[in-house]
Order: C-alpha cells, then sequence, then structure tokens
C-alpha cells in the first residue's frame, strides 16, 4: 500500500482531480489541513508528501504560524529522501525550507499557459514522458526567485523561469496548478480583484473545460508515476562520465 500525506493549506485549493488520480493509481490519501491539526514531525508510515497551493505567501507566519511546521516536514522529507510532490505555494514552500527565495512576481501568471521542459529532464523519471510544451494551469502572484543549492531545473517559461524543480532525488516543486477543476479555478477568478470580468481568460468556460482536459491528459500519467516513485518503483537515472 502506498500511503501519502496530502497537506492542504487552502480550503479553496483541495486535491481535486490530483487526489482522483493519485487514488486510482492505488495510493491511500491522508489529507491534512495544517491550519486545523498538527503537522506531524516526521513522516513515519508514509511513502510520500504531497504539499498543495494556497492564497497565503510561503512566509506568512504572522497570520499562518503553522507554516513554519509545513516547511519543516518538507525539509524533514527531503533529508530522509521520502518522494514529494509540491504545487503552487506549496513549491515556494519547499523551496525555501531547502535553501531557496521566493518573491513577489514582476509579472503574475494567471490563466492556462505553456511551460517548456529543459533538457535534464528528459532523464527525470517523471518528467521524462511528458510533452516538451506541456499544459498546465497558471494561478499564482509569487514566484521562486532562486533555487536550493541542490537544485534542478526541469522547466520554466519566459514569463517565470523556476516553473519545476527537483531537490535532490524525489523532491517535486511546481509552480503550475494540475489538480484544478474548473470549478475551482472561477472561484478563484471570482475572489481575484476585479472578478471574473478582470480575467477574460477564464471567462469561457468551455475553453476552460477543454483546457482541463488537454491537462488530464499529460499530468495523470505524471501522477500515476509519482505513486509508482513512492511506492519504490521508479528511480532517478543518473548519466555517469564516459572513461
Amino acid at each position: 500500500m502506498t500511503r501519502l500525506l496530502v497537506l492542504q493549506p487552502d480550503r479553496d485549493d483541495p486535491p481535486a482531480r490530483l487526489g482522483e488520480w493519485l487514488t486510482a493509481a492505488g495510493a491511500v490519501l491522508d489529507v491534512l489541513d495544517p491550519a486545523e491539526r498538527p503537522v506531524p514531525d516526521t513522516l513515519d508510515g508514509y511513502r510520500g508528501l504531497v504539499c498543495l497551493g494556497g492564497a497565503m505567501g510561503a512566509l506568512d507566519d504572522a497570520e499562518h504560524p503553522w507554516l513554519a511546521d509545513v516547511r519543516r516536514l518538507l525539509s524533514h522529507a527531503v533529508s530522509k529522501r521520502v518522494p514529494v510532490l509540491a504545487i503552487c505555494l506549496g513549491a515556494q514552500l519547499l523551496a525555501v525550507a531547502t535553501g531557496g527565495q521566493v518573491r513577489r512576481a514582476e509579472r503574475p501568471e494567471i490563466g492556462v499557459r505553456l511551460v517548456a521542459k529543459r533538457d535534464v529532464a528528459g532523464q527525470d523519471p517523471l518528467f521524462a514522458d511528458l510533452p516538451w510544451t506541456p499544459d498546465v494551469l497558471q494561478f499564482h502572484l509569487d514566484e521562486v526567485s532562486s533555487l536550493p543549492p541542490t537544485a534542478t531545473l526541469l522547466a520554466s517559461s519566459p514569463v517565470c523561469v523556476n516553473q519545476a524543480f527537483r531537490v535532490g532525488d524525489n523532491a517535486y516543486g511546481v509552480q503550475f496548478h494540475i489538480e484544478t477543476a474548473p470549478k475551482d479555478v472561477l472561484k478563484w477568478a471570482e475572489g481575484h480583484p476585479g472578478g471574473l470580468a478582470a480575467l477574460p481568460q477564464l471567462a469561457d468556460r468551455e475553453r476552460l473545460t477543454a483546457a482541463h482536459e488537454d491537462i488530464r491528459e499529460v499530468w495523470q500519467p505524471f501522477a500515476e508515476r509519482f505513486v509508482r516513485l513512492a511506492g519504490g518503483e521508479l528511480t532517478i537515472q543518473r548519466n555517469l562520465p564516459l572513461v
């Protein structure tokens, strides 16, 4: 049994479709709201950790003191080589927890966008089989400005360089969203300054629904590979120097 701990920092960003994909791949999910329940000190009994997004900043400890506990658990997971999948805010928390930096984005990204894999992603067990320019859903005001020292950059975009990265062997951060359902995105848009009227790229619900189907085709197999990684079936392949 591949048991995963899922941290959900924001009630408006549930596991949604990602949770369904992970479960369909054989994972058992324990979803924890760190504002309501204590974050554990260790990951004993778990094969992997998922950290979702949220509207708060990665260092908003004054308003959300439990963020320090989330960062501590992410650091623990990396040190113990427990597979991690961290999304949007989760990716920012992973970066800060392991020596990176986060800042307010000069050009916030909102809407369906493309990211581009870096060449090294072709050797990564989760990213190798993705298209070179996969569809993603962007909705972030902050960004990872500096990667942790042990991080490998896996995907970028012209607007935000650090779109996806791996810390160590198996802790992944993605700045974008793959977990959402259209209704989740519309709810975020309605709460954004100016509401949905200020975000015309999301106003066409039929187009948004079609984009989510494109996202599913690419990222559901990615989620399945994460379950296999957590279960010990996948490992990173390193190219050794020729001698």
